[in-house]
C-alpha cells in the first residue's frame, strides 16, 4: 500500500466512524471530536478512546482504557496486528466496556 491508498482508506474509516456514532441507537452518551487526524471519543464517566492514523506504518492505532491496538489493512478490513480481530469488533467491545452499556457501531 502506498501513502495515497492509506490516506483514502484512513479517511474513509474516520468518516464511517463519525457516521456510525451519529447513527448509534445506544443510550450511551459518546462525544466525538476529530482534530488533525486524531479522533477522540469521550464517555460520560470521563474515559476516552483515541483513534489515530500512523502514516509511516500505514496503521490505525486505537487506545482504550483496556490497552492499545494497532490495525493493518488486510483482505479488505482493518485487522488487529496481534489478534487479527477486525477493528469494528474491538471498538464495539471497548465502547461497551467504557460506556457501561452495550454499544454497537455499524461499520
Amino acid at each position: 500500500m502506498n501513502d495515497s491508498e492509506f490516506h483514502l482508506l484512513a479517511d474513509g474509516l474516520m468518516q464511517a466512524l463519525e457516521e456510525a456514532l451519529d447513527a448509534c441507537q445506544s443510550d450511551a452518551d459518546i462525544d466525538c471530536e476529530t482534530n488533525g487526524g486524531v479522533m477522540t471519543l469521550s464517555f460520560e464517566n470521563g474515559s476516552k478512546i483515541v483513534i489515530n492514523r500512523q502514516e509511516p506504518l500505514h496503521q490505525i492505532w486505537l487506545a482504550t482504557r483496556a490497552g492499545g491496538y494497532h490495525f493493518d489493512y488486510r483482505n479488505g478490513q482493518w485487522r488487529c496486528s496481534r489478534s487479527g480481530v477486525p477493528l469494528p469488533q474491538v471498538l464495539n467491545e471497548a465502547c461497551s466496556a467504557q460506556a457501561g452499556i452495550p454499544v454497537t457501531l455499524d461499520l
